[in-house]
């Protein structure tokens, strides 16, 4: 209980109500307590329901002051309280809203209705020397307060020095230029800026009003300044005219947002190739937005149709092109933003694909018909170096007494030669006599008799003790004469007759 304070201004009143500002914190829950005193007696405390003083205020409506100019009108909004001090409304100052019903006071005026969520607004198109009147209502969240009493002014006389008009914005290269019209060219300008936000606040923003570089006394109508200057924000531009002392009123103020007319620098773009494929790299000269896309246009340099690409990567492979064909790219950023903006295309790039697996093909079927011929030509001119070797240096023919040798195994089959000549044996029968016999073609029935009869002659020998003559005799009587085909066949039949020496 210790805890009560007494309320400033409502304290010993007597009536049944009292206003007070106190000081407390408007969101936190409260209690009140209310007694009777008279003289020397007191009545019991009456409790008032816990409330949040946040919750259970009320909105009242807006305090309004006006500014005339010859052709415009300047209102100044203050929220609901009051205009010094603190006020129950202070932390929710830059989320009021304010509707305001402007009209011109004659029996022809027509009202307009403006929605601002400004503490300081402008009027123009307004006519020289006339009244106008305001009224105007705050909202706060869900809470809206009345129509503030109508407030009334009249506009000047028409000015001297006209102020200048149709300001506009823009970019060029890295630099912003504006621009504006005036008719006289005999006076100096100068440009100011402001932040939009400084306009949500509660107080006079006159003061506030910055000066734009390369924008002061100067004789065109236009200025070029740096990007550099200003931010990816909202601000609000005006123009001013002057001729020595006298300067006319501000032109309409220009609202920009600079990130729509922020220049986009073009990518740099290189490439290689890899096969039939290209291998291609795009860089921005620096990151300066956070969401981009490249888009990649591909030429053949020898054809004039184009294939664009869409890509969020900074390296891309284009396959499936032709081999050992020069290609050129080009490419430029594209922001993905509300205004949809491009940079300008990076500079040509060209490169040309190299040969891939189908193109090296052609390369190695010559390789291996050449290898297949080469091999082709060893074997026919070996061939041909031993038929040389066999005519022209021949091997020296075995003797006949080979079995199996006899006939011609190594006749030339490549030369027609004439026809053998028939040898000639000599049986030698004694010292004194020598009988020459013709040697025939034999057979090998011929020959295996032969050797048969001459096989049993020589067992017969064996056992028998007959002179040495008549056993020469005997045995060349029972030879045939197609049996003695040649000197080595004698030379068998008398060794095996067992004669050994001569």
């Amino acid at each position: 209980m210790d805890n009560w304070i007494k309320l400033p201004g409502c304290q010993h009143i007597t009536g049944s109500k009292c206003d007070f500002f106190p000081l407390i914190n408007f969101y936190e829950e409260i209690k009140f307590r209310v007694r009777a005193e008279e003289e020397n007696s007191t009545s019991s405390w009456y409790y008032v329901d816990p409330f949040i003083p946040f919750q259970k205020a009320r909105l009242g409506p807006p305090e309004v002051r006006l500014e005339a100019e010859d052709k415009a009108v300047i209102i100044y909004l203050f929220r609901p309280g009051k205009r010094d001090g603190t006020s129950i409304w202070d932390m929710d100052a830059l989320s009021f809203e304010f509707s305001l019903v402007f009209w011109e006071n004659s029996s022809h005026g027509e009202e307009q209705e403006i929605k601002t969520n400004f503490y300081i607004s402008k009027m123009y198109d307004l006519s020289t020397e006339t009244t106008y009147c305001l009224k105007a209502k705050a909202r706060l969240s869900w809470k809206v307060s009345a129509y503030s009493p109508v407030y009334c002014i009249n506009t000047t006389a028409e000015h001297k020095l006209l102020p200048p008009e149709n300001v506009t914005f823009g970019a060029r290269n890295q630099s912003y230029v504006l621009t504006w019209e005036y008719r006289d060219v005999n006076v100096t300008f100068r440009a100011q800026w402001l932040h939009a936000f400084s306009k949500l606040t509660p107080w006079d923003n006159s003061n506030e009003w910055k000066q734009i570089p390369n924008c002061e006394n100067v004789r065109t109508t236009y200025c070029v300044f740096p990007q550099s200057v200003f931010q990816k924000k909202e601000y609000y531009f005006r123009v001013q005219a002057s001729d020595g002392n006298d300067t006319s009123f501000w032109s309409k103020e220009k609202a920009v947002q600079t990130e729509m007319y922020s220049t986009i620098l073009p990518p740099v773009v290189s490439m290689k190739s890899t096969n039939d494929s290209l291998h291609v790299f795009v860089k921005a000269p620096k990151k300066q937005f956070d969401t981009f896309t490249y888009e990649i246009i591909l030429w053949e340099n020898a054809s004039h149709t184009e294939r664009k690409l869409v890509s969020k990567r900074s390296d891309i492979i284009i396959p499936g092109l032709k081999p050992l064909t020069p290609y050129c790219i080009k490419a430029r950023v594209l922001l993905q933003d509300k205004w949809n903006k491009t940079s300008v295309f990076s500079a040509v790039v060209c490169e040309k694909t190299k040969p891939g697996a189908a193109a090296s093909i052609p390369w190695v079927i010559p390789v291996i018909v050449i290898l297949l011929l080469a091999v082709i030509a060893f074997c026919v001119m070996k061939l041909l170096w031993k038929c040389f070797n066999y005519v022209f240096f021949p091997v020296f023919k075995p003797p006949c007494s080979i079995e199996h040798f006899s006939e011609q195994p190594f006749g030339n089959l490549l030369l027609s030669t004439s026809e053998e000549q028939t040898e000639k044996c000599f049986i030698i029968e004694n010292t004194q006599s020598v009988i020459i016999v013709e040697e025939p073609e034999e057979t090998d029935e011929d020959y295996r008799k032969y050797s048969s009869q001459s096989s049993q002659d020589s067992g017969n020998y064996s056992n028998e003790d007959e002179s040495l003559g008549n056993q020469i005799s005997e045995a060349l009587l029972q030879l045939k004469p197609q049996a003695l085909s040649c000197p080595g066949e004698l030379v068998l039949g008398l060794s095996s007759l067992g004669l050994h020496s001569s």
